[in-house]
């Protein structure tokens, strides 16, 4: 027996706020991202230094907001700092992002089953409505604008299950791979593919059938993994080192 729906009044308290709500990236946030992006992209191989001054001149900052980037890149796995040593690009095998797909998988299809039962008629609209206005990012080829609004979808599956802590589980597990999800969405024809998955979930959460819900986001999931791994073997046989560092000795 499917779990308990909650009423409508319940509900209204979790609706996702919209992209366009979204406030502007920080300092660090926006140098965060970029360095992620180099990184996920081969352009900062593992065992590159990177220089904090350099950074910093790069972008016409002070250190601080630098050093804010570097911590939260340290804290996602990206880049080990070391006391005395610097900042180097961490090693991450693919054997090991494999892993951590799959248990980010299993999880989101989870999330996803749950939601399909208990997600009110208001929130199961406004997901409706999120996955129409990606469209125009898709058709734009916009990256960030597209990125933005997947956070926000699978977010609102998240909260669609009414497990908070549930919800807070997935989405730790979520920061923890949000560079390498991001970097999928440089492959070619990826954006067009990952907004088809997403209405195939979308027509089964609305017919109400959290089995087949869970296992497209499985499948959905899967196939950003592999598609990640393809565009991570390109990208580190045809991108130069980036100039934000060394390699390792």
């Amino acid at each position: 027996m499917p779990p308990r729906r909650p009423t409508e009044a319940e509900g209204r308290v979790v609706l996702l706020p919209s992209v366009a709500a979204s406030p502007s990236p920080t300092l660090s946030e926006a140098i965060r991202v970029r360095l992620a992006d180099e990184i996920t992209s081969g352009h900062l191989p593992p065992g590159a230094e990177i220089d904090e001054q350099a950074v910093a001149e790069r972008f016409g900052v002070s250190r601080t907001p630098v050093r804010e980037a570097l911590r939260d890149l340290a804290a996602l796995g990206l880049v080990e700092i070391e006391p005395r040593r610097g900042v180097r690009v961490a090693a991450l095998t693919s054997d090991r992002l494999g892993e951590m797909f799959e248990v980010m998988a299993e999880t989101e299809a989870m999330c996803a089953r749950l939601a399909t039962y208990r997600m009110t008629a208001v929130e199961r609209l406004a997901l409706q409505a999120l996955h129409r206005r990606s469209l125009e990012a898709v058709e734009h080829g916009d990256v960030d604008r597209y990125d933005a609004f997947n956070r926000d979808f699978h977010s609102a599956l998240y909260r669609g299950t009414h497990n908070a802590f549930l919800a807070d589980h997935v989405t730790a597990l979520r920061l923890r791979l949000a560079p390498f999800r991001r970097a999928q969405f440089r492959s070619r024809q990826r954006l067009a593919q990952s907004h088809e998955e997403h209405d195939a979930l979308v027509r089964q959460v609305l017919r109400g059938d959290g089995e087949e819900v869970a296992r497209l986001m499985r499948a959905h999931m899967l196939t950003a993994s592999a598609t990640l791994a393809d565009y991570m073997d390109g990208t580190t046989t045809t991108d130069g080192p980036s100039d934000l560092g060394t390699p390792a000795g």
